[in-house]
């Protein structure tokens, strides 16, 4: 039996074709990283009816075996995708949220994919990724349904990450580069910036936008010499721009609860927009606990 100690690539399934698509990604990534892939289908059963019920209000066992089937096919399709990658496969009974967020204390990353519900769609994003979003203990990628009709068309375009100089836009600044540096492409840095509630010019703004950029990228060069550099600073808001930059990508690296001075390039409402609109995957940076 294998001894493989890496943390894995995570990835929810339930047999959709949702699933399917972040199942595909993620299996790429764990090629990618040299890690083991974990499959898991949350069946999303009560574990305790209460005191005095004793209906059954499903069939727990047809449940679970539908997951064994869903799961069979996924690591076939992951092997076809990945060759000899070590893949490991669970059904488990609580929800998929909590099941996940729970497995992601001992992951390298948590992959689950989302319907691309678009502006009609704000406020509509499913459950499962906005919970891992927040409260994941390692980062998140969430994996739009349509991004699948596309994946060859954008291979070699660059990674976008937005940057704030908060200790979590850190974290996004250092998946991006090393994101950009697998793939064999280009990094785009992007810091925003607005006058709302400053009380300095717009020129020293931009100057100080730059410098915030300048130093959170700071030594990345050096230790990423074949990764080239765009730099984007403007006045803007950070989730337009960010989807604006993210038109000529194949992935966006964003932090998660910003407080720098320059925050909102994080989760927050500028997240949330991401991925409700995103049309290519999205990495949420999540502390390694």
């Amino acid at each position: 039996m294998s001894t493989h100690t890496e943390p894995a690539v995570v990835v929810g399934i339930d047999g959709s074709s949702v699933s399917l698509g972040a199942l595909r990604w993620a299996a790429r990534a764990a090629a990618r990283y040299g890690v083991p892939l974990n499959l898991v289908y949350a069946v999303g059963a009560p574990i305790d009816f209460g005191p005095g019920l004793g209906v059954v209000a499903f069939d727990n066992q047809a449940m679970r075996a539908d997951g064994e089937a869903v799961c069979a096919a996924a690591e076939k399709l992951a092997r076809e995708i990945a060759g000899e990658l070590e893949i490991s496969t669970v059904v488990v009974d609580p929800e998929p949220a909590p099941t996940l967020i729970e497995r992601s204390r001992d992951a390298r990353m948590v992959v689950v994919g989302t319907h691309g519900y678009g502006a009609l769609g704000r406020g509509l994003l499913g459950s499962v990724s906005t919970a891992l979003a927040r409260h994941a203990h390692c980062p998140v990628a969430v994996i739009p349904e349509s991004y699948a009709e596309h994946e060859d068309e954008r291979a070699g375009l660059p990674v976008v990450v937005g940057v704030d100089g908060s200790a979590r836009g850190a974290e996004a600044v250092e998946i991006a580069f090393e994101e950009a540096c697998l793939h064999g492409v280009a990094l785009v840095a992007v810091t925003t910036w607005s006058e709302f509630f400053r009380y300095v010019s717009r020129a020293e703004m931009q100057e100080q936008a730059r410098a915030v950029q300048a130093e959170s990228l700071a030594g990345y060069a050096e230790r990423y010499p074949d990764v080239p550099v765009s730099h984007v600073v403007v006045e803007e808001r950070p989730a337009r721009r960010l989807l604006r930059e993210a038109d000529g990508a194949q992935l966006v690296v964003v932090g998660s609860h910003g407080r720098g001075g320059f925050a909102g390039m994080t989760l927050g409402s500028t997240g949330q927009a991401m991925l409700h609109d995103l049309s290519v995957p999205l990495i949420v940076a999540r502390q390694r606990i």
